[in-house]
C-alpha cells in the first residue's frame, strides 16, 4: 500500500484513572452480597455513578442480560439499583431482536415477546429523554419494534437496522432526532423494495447513512427523491456501475464523506459531475474480466475540495485519466493511499506526490 501525506499528525493520547478502572472491575465481578461492609458501598453517589459508567461493556450496544452491566448492578444491592436505575447514561445504548414472525407461536417460557418487550421498554425508559443509540435486529417484520420504540422515537439518535427479510418498510420520517443510520441485510438475495421504501423519506436531521450487504444501481437511486438525501454529508453504501457513484454525488450537495464499493461497467460516455463539497473519497472498485482498458472512472468527475483519497481497483489503473482528474479538480489533497491492488510504476508514483504540497 502507497501513502502520501503532506504532514504526519501526533497520535492523541487519552489516559484513564487507573484507580477507577480497578474498582470498576471489581463491581462488574461482584455479585456476591457478603461484602457490603466494605468502604466501596460507602462511596458518595457521585462517585458510584462515574464508576458504574466505567463497568458499561465496551460494546456499541448493550445487550439485554441480567449478568452484565449496566442489569448485573441493579442486582447487587438496594443502593446499587437506585442508583443505577437513576443514571440515564447506562441506558442510553440498547440492541433489541425480535427474530420470528410468530413470535407467540414459537416463543419459548423463558424467552417470550411480551416478557422481553417489557424489559426493553424498562430499560429505555430509563434513559429519560437521554440520546438514544439502538440496534435492532429483525426477522422480517418491524411492525412489533416499531410500536415498541413509538414514545421514544424523538430520543433516538443513531439506529442501526439488521434483518434476514424486509417484507415492510421501516418508516423514518418521524424520528426527527435521528442523526446515523445503518441498514444491513443478512439475506443477500432479498427484494431491496421495501428498503427503498424506507430510504425514500428520511428525517429532516438524518446526517449519515451506512448499508451494508445491499448493492444500489443508478435505477435504485432514481427512486430517491433530492430532497430527502439532500442533507446527507457522510454515506457508506455498495454501489454497481459509475452511474450510481456520479447519481450519489447530484444527490446529495452537502456530502463531505464518502465510502463505497462498486463493480465498473463499461461506458461509452462518462457524466461530468463537480461536487464542491467532498472532502474525503474512499473507494474500492472492481472491474469485470474482460474488461481491456479503464472504465471511466475518473472522467468527468471534479472534486475541488477533496482532502483525502484512498483506492482499491482491480483491473488496469487509469493513469492518465488519474492525472487529468487531480489537475481539474486542484483539489487541496493531503493524502492520497492506493491500495496494493492498484499497479502503478515508481514514476506514476513520483507524478501523484507532487500533487501533494509538503507543510
Amino acid at each position: 500500500m502507497q501513502t502520501y501525506n503532506s504532514n504526519v499528525d501526533s497520535p492523541s493520547v487519552s489516559a484513564t484513572t487507573g484507580e477507577l478502572q480497578n474498582l470498576a472491575d471489581i463491581i462488574q465481578s461482584n455479585t456476591s452480597h457478603t461484602s457490603f461492609s466494605s468502604p466501596i458501598h460507602r462511596l458518595p453517589t457521585e462517585i458510584l455513578s462515574e464508576i458504574f459508567l466505567y463497568c458499561l461493556p465496551e460494546d456499541e450496544h448493550l445487550m439485554y442480560a441480567s449478568r452484565r452491566a449496566p442489569m448485573l448492578l441493579t442486582r447487587i444491592c438496594r443502593r446499587w439499583r437506585e442508583v443505577a436505575v437513576g443514571l440515564p447514561m447506562l441506558w442510553c445504548r440498547l440492541q433489541l431482536e425480535f427474530w420470528y414472525e410468530d413470535w407467540q407461536g414459537r416463543a419459548l417460557s423463558q424467552d417470550d415477546w411480551p416478557t422481553r418487550a417489557f424489559g426493553y421498554d424498562s430499560w429505555l425508559k430509563r434513559s429519560a429523554g437521554c440520546p438514544l443509540s439502538l440496534r435492532l435486529e429483525c426477522g422480517a417484520h418491524w411492525n412489533e419494534l416499531q410500536k415498541l420504540l413509538q414514545p421514544y422515537i424523538r430520543q433516538i439518535s443513531s439506529l442501526s437496522l439488521g434483518f434476514l427479510s424486509c417484507h415492510d418498510p421501516f418508516m423514518l420520517e418521524d424520528f426527527h432526532a435521528l442523526k446515523e443510520l445503518t441498514i444491513r441485510k443478512y439475506m443477500p438475495d432479498d427484494p431491496l423494495q421495501a428498503i427503498n421504501n424506507s430510504l425514500s423519506i428520511l428525517p429532516v436531521n438524518l446526517r449519515r447513512i451506512k448499508t451494508e450487504n445491499m448493492w444500489f444501481d443508478r435505477k435504485q437511486l432514481n427512486f430517491f427523491s433530492d430532497s430527502a438525501w439532500a442533507r446527507l454529508t457522510h454515506i457508506e453504501i455498495d454501489v454497481d456501475g459509475l452511474g450510481a457513484f456520479t447519481r450519489i454525488l447530484r444527490l446529495c450537495p452537502d456530502l463531505s464523506s464518502l465510502k463505497m464499493v462498486g463493480m465498473l461497467h463499461l461506458v461509452h460516455t462518462a457524466e461530468s459531475v463537480t461536487h464542491a463539497n467532498l472532502q474525503s473519497l474512499c473507494m474500492s472498485w472492481s472491474t469485470p474480466p474482460t474488461s481491456a482498458g479503464g472504465l471511466g472512472l475518473f472522467k468527468g468527475i471534479t472534486l475541488p475540495n477533496l482532502r483525502v483519497l484512498e483506492t482499491s481497483y482491480t483491473g488496469p489503473w487509469p493513469h492518465e485519466d488519474f492525472v487529468e482528474f487531480l489537475m481539474r479538480s486542484k483539489c487541496p489533497l493531503e493524502k492520497l493511499v492506493l491500495d496494493s491492488t492498484v499497479r502503478v510504476t515508481s514514476q506514476q508514483r513520483e507524478e501523484y506526490a507532487a500533487f501533494i504540497p509538503l507543510n
